[in-house]
């Protein structure tokens, strides 16, 4: 497979801290269409590495090219209208808004002052917008005001918010922290469904999870990549027994 048939290809990527390097050297690449999971102790880097991908943080080398484009470049909002969507670890949501009014805000024409002012409720946008809360499980609390969701709802609210700008890689930084058995057991459906037609990065703790999900599993340790490959060759390398799953 040559890196033009990736959808995320990231080469030689480091990057260091006082010195410190947080990633190094790193290659990883997820094809279209791909559920990834990163795994590895705390510290590993991986959180990082999300930084990296979105421009939070820049990096001393390496390349991450993005459906071919070069994003080491870009700033972080130039990153997002390429098609990058990153939810963070704490849901931001507007508490204070509907569930339907959340998912309207979110949307492309929707956002800033001059797109709010000449932005019309069109059949096209709540036809998106029922779409989007069908998907995420909250098709019957649209009227619901977002602060009175459950923990898991508030989450895949801005899993939502973040699909109805319809990105073709989403990254999500531990989506299950917090979460009921049930919930859980939602968002692995979630996440398997929403992986049909982009790509999708997950850093995740809770290996039962990850056991549903990934289609391919990468272990980092210190920066670096530990083992890559399906879950169950990952499990059972004894590298990865002693750093992670022996502790």
């Amino acid at each position: 497979m040559t890196n033009t048939d990736f959808s995320l290809s990231i080469e030689d990527l480091t990057v260091s801290f006082d010195g410190f390097k947080a990633v190094d050297n790193l290659n990883l690449y997820i094809d279209k269409n791909e559920l990834h999971v990163v795994i590895g102790p705390n510290g590993a880097g991986k959180t990082t590495v999300l930084d990296l991908i979105c421009g939070k943080t820049k990096s001393t080398s390496g390349s991450i090219k993005f459906l071919n484009q070069e994003l080491t470049t870009l700033s972080e909002h130039e990153i997002v209208r390429r098609g990058v969507g990153r939810k963070f670890q704490t849901p931001s949501i507007y508490e204070n808004l509907s569930v339907f009014e959340n998912l309207e805000v979110s949307y492309p024409e929707g956002r800033g002052v001059f797109g709010s002012l000449f932005f019309k409720r069109s059949e096209k946008v709540i036809s998106k917008i029922n779409e989007i809360a069908k998907l995420i499980m909250l098709d019957g609390e649209m009227e619901t005001e977002a602060a009175l969701l459950s923990h898991g709802q508030k989450q895949w609210l801005e899993i939502g918010m973040l699909l109805i700008q319809d990105p073709q890689l989403l990254m999500l930084d531990e989506p299950v922290a917090g979460m009921s058995v049930k919930e859980r057991e939602q968002t692995a459906e979630l996440l398997n469904s929403i992986s049909k037609g982009r790509s999708v990065l997950v850093i995740e703790h809770d290996m039962e999870f990850v056991e549903r999900i990934a289609h391919k599993v990468t272990v980092l340790h210190q920066g670096k990549i530990l083992a890559a490959g399906k879950m169950d060759e990952v499990q059972k390398d004894p590298k990865v027994i002693e750093v992670y799953l022996g502790h």
